[in-house]
C-alpha cells in the first residue's frame, strides 16, 4: 500500500466500530530500523495505526525513524489518518565516522546538550534521559494535540511530568538483563566498571518504569521480566505480541537456496546475541558437513570474542558478515538460506525468528527468553536448543543439512510461516496497542 493510501484509505478498523481516529503521539530516541528492533517497532507499528485510520505523529531522536509517511519531515503533521514524523534532534555524539565526538561551541542550545555532554564524557549513556526531557518540553507546547502519548522505551525521568495526554509505554525487555549479561562476559575490574557507568541510566528506567499506569510488551516471558527485575505491579503489564511484514517476509520460489547457506542477524560482539557459540557450532557442524557456511547480518567487529573464534577455529572463508543491504536483498537473502539461526541467549521477542518463518525458511533458535514463544514447540515449526550451547546448536543444524534433512526443511518452514500468519501480524499488534490506547484514555478519564 502506497503512503498516500495508508494515510486517505477507508478507516477499517475504526469504521468497524464505530470509535473516532485518535491523534497518537510515538516517542523513540532510537528510532532507525537499522538500529535494532525499537526501529523496527515504530516504523511497522506506525504504518498500521494508520491503516486503521489513526494520526500517528512520530516523535525521534537521531538516527531518525524510517517510516511509511506522508508528507515531508521536519514538522509536518496530519490531522487525521496517516503516519509524520517530527525531528527532536540530540547531538548525535554517537554517530559515524566520529562517535564520541565533542560538539563545537556553536551547537549547544541549552543545559540540555550541556548534560548530555557530560553524561557521555564521564562514560555514561545520556539519550534516554536527555531525549524524555526534550520530550516533555515539545509536548508541553503542543497540549491538547494529542490523545495519547505512547512511549517506546525511553523511560526518562521527563515523561513522569504532566503530558496532556494518558501516557502508555512500551518494555520490549529490561535493559537490566542486557547489563547483566555484559558484566557476566566482562573480562576485567575495569571492563566491568565501564559496564557499570554505561548502564547507569538503567536505574533511572527502574525508578520511573514503576510509576508508569500502562505498560505494553511483547512477551510474556518480557512481561515476567520487567514485573521481576523493575519492580511494575502486574496488573499494569499488558502483552501485545509483535510480527513480521508477512507481505515483505514471504516465500520466494524464484530465489534459488544456497547449499549450506546459514543466516543469522547480529551485532558480532553482543554477548546477548550468542553469535560466538554459533561460530564454534559452525566449526563442529563443517567436519560433517563441508559447505556449511554462515552469513551474518549484523556489523564485523575487527577484534573481540567473535573474530577470535572464527580465527581460532579457520572459519574465515566460511563466515561472511553483511551490513547496509535494503529490505529486499535481506528477505531474498534469508530465503536463499537452507536454514535461519537465532542462537540468542537472551530474546523479549526476536523479530529474526518471526521474520525468517514468514519466508518459509526452517529455523534452529535457542529457548533463551521469549524464543520459543515465538518460534514453537521443538520438532514441529523449529528445532530448538538451549541457550550457550554450541554442541546441540551443531547437531541441530546437522539434522536439516545433513543427508536426508530436505523433508524436515520442507515441514519446518511451511509449520513456521502457518504459525506467524495466525500469530504474529503487525496488523494484529496494531490492534491491540490501539485498544490499549483507549483503555488508558478510559482509565485517565475516571480519575477526573
Amino acid at each position: 500500500m502506497t503512503a498516500e493510501a495508508i494515510a486517505t484509505g477507508p478507516r477499517a478498523g475504526t469504521a468497524a466500530t464505530g470509535e473516532r481516529p485518535l491523534r497518537i503521539a510515538l516517542l523513540t530516541y532510537k528510532g532507525n530500523p537499522f538500529c535494532g528492533g525499537q526501529g523496527v517497532y515504530v516504523r511497522h507499528l506506525s504504518r498500521e495505526l494508520a491503516r486503521l485510520g489513526h494520526s500517528v505523529e512520530v516523535i525521534g531522536s537521531q538516527p531518525y525513524p524510517v517510516l511509511d509517511t506522508v508528507g515531508g519531515g521536519g514538522t509536518s503533521r496530519t490531522e487525521s489518518g496517516g503516519v509524520t514524523l517530527t525531528e527532536l534532534p540530540s547531538l548525535d555524539l554517537y554517530r559515524q565516522p566520529d562517535p564520541f565526538r565533542t560538539p563545537g561551541r556553536g551547537e549547544y542550545r541549552d543545559w540540555v546538550d550541556a548534560l548530555e555532554v557530560a553524561t557521555m564524557w564521564t562514560g555514561g549513556f545520556p539519550e534516554p534521559l536527555t531525549f524524555s526531557l526534550r520530550a516533555r518540553r515539545l509536548l508541553a507546547a503542543r497540549r491538547g494535540d494529542f490523545d495519547v502519548v505512547h512511549d517506546n522505551q525511553t523511560l526518562g525521568y521527563g515523561l513522569l511530568a504532566p503530558l496532556g495526554a494518558p501516557l502508555v509505554t512500551t518494555i520490549h525487555h529490561p535493559i537490566t538483563v542486557d547489563r547483566q549479561l555484559e558484566l557476566d562476559a566482562a573480562t576485567s575490574w575495569k571492563r566491568r566498571a565501564s559496564v557499570r557507568r554505561w548502564y547507569a541510566f538503567t536505574r533511572m528506567q527502574k525508578r520511573v518504569a514503576r510509576r508508569l499506569p500502562s505498560v505494553v510488551t511483547v512477551s510474556g516471558s518480557s512481561r515476567q521480566e520487567i514485573v521481576d527485575h523493575l519492580g511494575v505491579r502486574p496488573e499494569r503489564v499488558h502483552v501485545v505480541p509483535i510480527g513480521a511484514d508477512t507481505d515483505l517476509w514471504s516465500p520466494g520460489p524464484a530465489v534459488a537456496e544456497v547449499p549450506g547457506r546459514i543466516v543469522t542477524t547480529s551485532s558480532a560482539d553482543v554477548p546477548l546475541k550468542g553469535l560466538v557459540y554459533l561460530i564454534e557450532a559452525l566449526a563442529k557442524l563443517r567436519t560433517e558437513v563441508p559447505d556449511a557456511h554462515l552469513v551474518v547480518v549484523g556489523r564485523r567487529a575487527e577484534d573481540g570474542p567473535v573474530a577470535r573464534a572464527i580465527e581460532r577455529y579457520g572459519l574465515d572463508g566460511a563466515v561472511q558478515f553483511v551490513k547496509g543491504i535494503s529490505d529486499t536483498e535481506l528477505v531474498d537473502l534469508v530465503r536463499g538460506a537452507q536454514v535461519a539461526c537465532v542462537p540468542s541467549l537472551y530474546e523479549g521477542f526476536s523479530l529474526p525468528a518471526a521474520e525468517a518463518m514468514a519466508t518459509g525458511t526452517p529455523l534452529v533458535a535457542t529457548t533463551g527468553g521469549a524464543i520459543p514463544e515465538v518460534a514453537g514447540p521443538d520438532g514441529e515449526t523449529c528445532l530448538a536448543v538451549p541457550p550457550g550451547d554450541a554442541g546441540a546448536l551443531a547437531v541441530a543444524l546437522g539434522r536439516l543439512l545433513g543427508t536426508g534433512g530436505e523433508e524436515l526443511r520442507a515441514r519446518l518452514g511451511a509449520a513456521g510461516r502457518a504459525r506467524v500468519l495466525d500469530r504474529f501480524t503487525w496488523a494484529r499488534a496494531a490492534q491491540g496497542t490501539a485498544d490499549r490506547y483507549r483503555e488508558a484514555i478510559a482509565a485517565r478519564g475516571a480519575r477526573r
